[in-house]
């Protein structure tokens, strides 16, 4: 293994000492200004070969870097037990939604569900760490809008909402109703 160059020993610092996942522009403002966008990524890329398969990974999440624990020693520094709560149908439905048409208003949600949302659904999801509020919809009375979190991206082990599974994927684990995949096929014939 060849040394590490300077540019990546001051990344790898700068994460190990961070408190929050950092993007681009906050390792630069620590690393120089002088370091361009092309050597900090290389210098991602080559600590996250380095730490791959040891105690500690670095990991990407959304457009931005930290360190933590590997997944299968994280037992290891737990010391309290978690509490094991089941989200309701609601919520898992409302949460769907988010992830998947966000920013999305309190209204479209409904209009989706086809019920009305508790308030508790939406104030449970955001207690999680998994939905936040993301400005205001542009229209008469402007509505509030709900948008997922890097929270929801770690706790869900995904590096990007683009890593959510697609129609086919959840067809393929029986995850949709048949009657739900037979009104898609329907709405698409009608499309031609």
């Amino acid at each position: 293994m060849t040394p590490p160059d300077e540019t990546v020993r001051r990344v790898e610092a700068v994460l190990f000492a961070a408190a929050e996942p950092m993007g681009i522009d906050a390792i630069r403002a620590h690393v120089g200004r002088d370091v361009r966008d092309s050597d900090i990524r290389a210098a991602l890329d080559r600590l996250a070969q380095d730490y791959a398969g040891r105690g500690v990974a670095l990991v990407r999440r959304g457009e931005r870097w930290h360190f933590e624990t590997a997944p299968d020693l994280a037992h290891l520094l737990r010391r309290d037990s978690d509490e094991v709560r089941r989200l309701s149908r609601a919520g898992t439905e409302t949460l769907a939604i988010i992830a998947y048409h966000e920013p999305v208003t309190r209204a479209e949600i409904e209009a989706i569900r086809g019920v009305q949302t508790g308030r508790g659904t939406l104030d449970v999801l955001m207690e999680a760490g998994w939905v936040r509020p993301a400005g205001r919809r542009e229209v008469p009375g402007r509505p509030l809008m709900f948008a997922t979190t890097p929270g929801f991206l770690a706790h869900f082990g995904l590096a990007s909402r683009r890593d959510l599974p697609g129609i086919d994927d959840l067809r393929a684990a029986g995850l949709l109703d048949p009657v739900d995949t037979a009104l898609e096929v329907a709405k698409d014939d009608d499309s031609d």
